[in-house]
Formats: C-alpha cells, structure tokens, sequence
C-alpha cells in the first residue's frame, strides 16, 4: 500500500449541471482547473460537496473519469465513496482503481444502527479490496454514524489501506484525542471549515474543504502560515473568511457554494431535488459576505 504522505489543503469541487439538469464535464474541467490554480495539495471528488448521493452510477463515472484525466497527475486525487452496502463500496472501489485514483475517501453509512464491530468489519472488507489508500471520513451529520477516537484508532491499526482520517464532527477534542491514543500517528484532516483555525493550529495534517471553489488560495495561505507558525497572519486571513466559511456549513454546501458560482458569474445549475436553491435573501446575505472577501 502506498501512502499519499499528503498535508495542506484538499480541495472539493461541485458537481456542475447544465441548463436541462445533465452533467457539465466541460464546467466540471473549468471547476478542476481553478482549484488546482488555488495550489491546493490534493482533490477529492465526490464528496458531499460533489453531490456524489444524487448522482447516477454512470453519473459518478463520468464525474471520476473526466477529473482523472484533467488533473492528470498535477496532484493526487481522491473519490469519495458512500454507500449502504459494503458490496457495492467495493463495486465503486474496483471502477475508481481502474479509472486511475490515487485513494479512496470512504464513509459508511447506515439506516440500521452499525455497533462499533461492524463498522471496524466495514473497513476490513473494503481495506482487502483495494490497493490504494482510505481515508477514513467521520461525519455523523451526514452518514448518520459516529466514529469515536478509540474506533476511529483501532480502525486505523486494524486495516492497513485505512493511512488517513476526515474529522469532520466540528468538535476539536477529536483531534487532540486521536492524537493521544494514537501517539500522534494517524494523519487527521479538519473536515469542518469553522474550526479550521484551531484544527490546524492543533497539529492537523490538513483542511478538507470546498472553500476553495468560490475564495480561491486563502485556504493555501492560511494553511501556510499557520505552519510558518505566523499566528497574527494566520488569524488575520481566518477571521476575514470565518463568515464565508460559517454560512456554508449553516446552510449546506451545494446550494451556498453553487449561489456563490451564480453571484460571482458562473452558473453551474442546482442542486437535485429534494435540494433547493438559497432563498432570496439568503442570496443577498451571502453576497453581502463575499463582497467584504474582495
């Protein structure tokens, strides 16, 4: 198994749609392009900010394919994958390792309630069907599953494909407890925009965000000099992105990253029902707080 030794910013494209409600590859390419100009260190398609539940399985294929091939090895590339069954986890876990991926961000998902040793049986099935590298996504808001530090650990020393973890519960003391029962060994990544400061600040390897799509490199800078240990700087640019950062997890990545594309010029359709586009004034608001961005 070979480990993506990544650290900074991974960035999360959208899912963009044309007019009549398909896929846009050609806006997906343009999307692609601006966040590898943001010097984002890695990306990872197919989040919940790609919309990867509301996507067809051809869908998510061409989705995957056309980003593989217009990163093409600029940086690494990571699928998220998330689904009820652990067969059809491997399933996509195949199609993606073909297709040319570089590691999996993978989720598990319930509508029955998973005790703890299913969850840790989940990620030794799906470690033993695949040769790139898991990362480990804990977020309860949307998978409906809570992985606490010490399964989260144990995880991680069970399944050698499992080399990083998403925290994305937007509770700090994950990480510092994660650190401590793993003896600082596990990369944790900050998988929620409005501790980002503190997360980093922490010791966490990175920030997993889709900030990068509408405030281009501030993510990069503020990555950069909190490892530069410049803690005026570091504050300085988080607390002139905070409102933008608050807004988007408040109100749901698609619709506020997607109202942010249309504000600034670029209109890459809506998210698929039940999902509905920002109200008008919560148009206007956001607005109002990219304005002060610029």
């Amino acid at each position: 198994m070979t480990d993506l030794n990544l650290k900074g910013i991974i960035a999360y494209p959208i899912t963009p749609y044309s007019k009549n409600g398909e896929l846009d590859l050609n806006a997906l390419k343009e999307i692609i392009e601006k966040l590898i100009a943001t010097e984002a260190n890695a990306i990872t398609v197919l989040g919940s900010a790609g919309e990867s539940a509301y996507l067809e399985v051809d869908e998510w294929q061409q989705v995957l394919a056309t980003s593989i091939q217009t990163i093409n090895k600029r940086v690494p590339i990571l699928c998220g994958i998330a689904e009820l069954k652990t067969s059809t986890v491997i399933e996509k876990i195949n199609i993606a390792e073909k297709l040319g991926v570089d590691g999996h961000m993978i989720i598990p998902l319930s509508y029955w309630k998973l005790s703890d040793a299913e969850i840790l049986n989940f990620y030794q099935e799906v470690s033993k069907n695949c040769t790139k590298p898991i990362m480990l996504y804990n977020n309860p808001a949307t998978s409906g599953i809570d992985m606490k530090p010490e399964l989260i650990v144990e995880i991680f020393n069970k399944c050698k494909a499992v080399t990083i973890v998403k925290e994305s519960t937007g509770d700090i003391n994950r990480l510092h407890k994660i650190r401590e029962l793993s003896n600082n060994s596990i990369p944790v990544y900050c998988g929620s925009n409005s501790i980002a400061l503190e997360f980093l600040s922490a010791g966490g390897k990175g920030w997993c965000s889709a900030a990068p799509n509408i405030i281009g490199d501030l993510p990069s800078k503020l990555f950069k000099a909190i490892e530069s240990q410049n803690l005026d700087l570091s504050k300085e640019i988080f607390y002139k992105i905070y409102p933008f950062l608050d807004f988007i997890v408040k109100g749901g990545l698609v619709k506020t990253v997607k109202a942010a594309y249309q504000i600034q010029g670029k209109n890459y359709g809506e998210g698929r029902k039940p999902l509905l586009p920002l109200s008008k004034d919560e148009k206007n608001k956001l607005g109002k707080i990219l304005v002060k961005l610029q």
